[in-house]
């Protein structure tokens, strides 16, 4: 089953729900303040992903500069870096869509162009 990992009230994800479902594309709602992906999901991702870690920090985040997270990225190791965004969802780029054994980080009009219904 497809997954689609948001925040509700972000207006991205909603264009991102929507271009899913004019295509006709189901999926699994995630809430990433509450159900953020486990630490084995985001390394199988991350791992998997051309960006790498990178692609999964919503750097322009009020947490992540709360944070400070573009110093401490610097210093703290790729499993510490999952350990955070495993616990902590508004830290992760959203949305995030799983299909199949693709995962698409962040949504932009044609993002999901490829995918069948």
């Amino acid at each position: 089953m497809n997954r689609l990992f948001c925040i509700d009230k972000c207006t991205t994800c909603r264009a991102a729900k929507k271009d899913l479902e004019e295509r006709g594309i189901a999926y699994e709602l995630m809430d990433l303040k509450t159900q953020p992906p486990s630490k084995e999901e985001l390394t199988d991702w991350i791992r998997s992903h051309p960006k790498g870690i990178a692609a999964f920090f919503n750097t322009s985040g009020i947490l992540y500069r709360e944070l400070d997270m573009k110093t401490k990225r610097l210093s703290l190791s790729e499993e510490e870096l999952i350990e955070l965004l495993s616990g902590e969802g508004m830290l992760i780029k959203r949305p995030i869509f799983v299909h199949a054994d693709e995962v698409i980080v962040g949504y932009k009009k044609g993002f999901y162009d490829h995918l069948g219904s």
